[in-house]
């Protein structure tokens, strides 16, 4: 039995605020932060909306220069990473650096700035590229200007797997310390890829939404008339702490993480599995951490991403692990509000889990007019619901066929 895991504090970048208050508020009272793309013009897209941050000023959280030489998705972690580290009362310093560590996923990096400095290389030449390319690119770098920001000299790495990175984030530092080599880790994930050419590659690909006529009823999850995932970025990130060391420092106690389960399709490259047995695996796995029952699940965040293959085959894995109580458990998409966040999605899945434990309050799935016959569940439509949760369960599910699943129980001293 390793070391209990709490979680101390929380941060969030979003569509719905530039915080956790008020990204909250917008997930209570069933907001959509989608709308048309500002940042680059839409108009030759097949989809021309997005669910974008908005109002985001990089200098609130970075010096000037700094700021200048990080990309979006840095910029955004560094954000919710402060916010995080406030709540928590986290003082990091010589006593207890080395025991501190971050790890942030991340799907993409940061391919805006590599596809502008290759626009230059190619224009200009190869003397007028930026020697920042390289760091304000690579996708560790998120994790890595935190840890120098805040002085973190744990363990400090980036985990890619697609749109389950920020889940599997949280599942490593919760691992790490369960096992004693962290005292406590700043986990999350992070993301922005609204740009001309992932707007391109999603389109081709069929995957994301053509609504263009109402944007905000385009992420429709486990609605028989979703097209397609809605594209989003941000960033959330949770602080870990093994339960003594929060405990000898009086830190405030949100939740505590009680299973992580990750598992592999080896089946293809975007369609789940048969059956969705490797989501059903990443669940049951989860839920043995602890030794919990399936009737013990409060409220399930799912993956939910409003396409076709995903709301259906996540339908059928938790019909599969939780049997009749599927139906009895609420489950919702807050991607129907906050679009698809990519690395991000599972780290903000999981925030949000923290706080319907805290609050008592279960956010919706927007959007769910016409219910799809094979989606049967409980999905909480369109109108948050008051309910006590003790323990909430999330799923993400990447492309690659990388599965990951978290769940969160009420903290108690026993």
């Amino acid at each position: 039995m390793g070391n209990r895991v709490v979680v101390t504090g929380l941060g969030i970048v979003s569509p719905l605020g530039l915080d956790v208050p008020s990204t909250w508020q917008g997930l209570v009272s069933g907001r959509s932060g989608v709308d048309y793309i500002t940042l680059f013009d839409p108009e030759p897209f097949e989809t021309r909306f997005a669910a974008e941050v908005k109002n985001f000023d990089p200098s609130r959280y970075l010096e000037h220069k700094e700021a200048r030489r990080s990309d979006r998705f840095v910029q955004f972690a560094v954000a919710a990473s402060l916010e995080a580290v406030k709540q928590a009362g986290l003082k990091i310093d010589a006593s207890n650096a080395e025991g501190i560590g971050v790890i942030i996923g991340a799907g993409f990096g940061g391919l805006n700035i590599l596809l502008s400095q290759f626009q230059i290389l190619m224009e200009k030449g190869p003397a007028r590229v930026s020697p920042f390319l390289t760091p304000m690119m690579i996708a560790d770098m998120a994790a890595g200007q935190v840890a120098i920001l805040l002085g973190a000299k744990g363990p400090n790495f980036c985990i890619t797997s697609s749109c389950a990175s920020g889940s599997d984030a949280i599942g490593v530092s919760f691992e790490t310390i369960s096992r004693g080599d962290a005292q406590a880790m700043i986990a999350g994930g992070t993301e922005a890829q609204i740009i001309p050419l992932t707007i391109a590659a999603f389109n081709a690909a069929r995957a994301i939404s053509t609504r263009n006529h109402e944007p905000q009823k385009a992420s429709r999850p486990f609605d028989a008339e979703r097209d397609g995932f809605v594209l989003g970025e941000g960033a959330a990130i949770l602080i870990l702490e093994s339960l003594p060391f929060a405990i000898k420092r009086g830190a405030p106690i949100l939740a505590e993480v009680v299973g992580y389960g990750a598992t592999g399709d080896a089946y293809h490259i975007t369609q789940p599995a048969e059956g969705a047995e490797g989501g059903v695996r990443a669940m049951r796995i989860a839920l043995k951490k602890e030794g919990l029952e399936p009737r013990e699940i409060d409220y399930i965040n799912a993956h939910g991403t409003s396409t076709p293959l995903n709301d259906k085959h996540e339908t059928i894995a938790l019909k599969t692990v939780f049997g009749d109580d599927a139906y009895r458990i609420p489950v919702s998409s807050t991607k129907s509000m906050l679009g698809h966040l990519l690395g991000a999605a599972g780290a903000i899945e999981a925030a949000i889990c923290v706080l319907t434990i805290q609050h008592g309050i279960i956010p919706p799935t927007i959007n769910l007019t016409h219910p799809d016959p094979e989606c049967d569940l409980d999905y909480v439509p369109n109108v948050a619901r008051q309910a006590k949760v003790d323990v909430a369960l999330t799923n993400s599910f990447g492309f690659g066929g990388h599965n990951s699943t978290l769940i969160f129980r009420r903290y108690t001293e026993t």
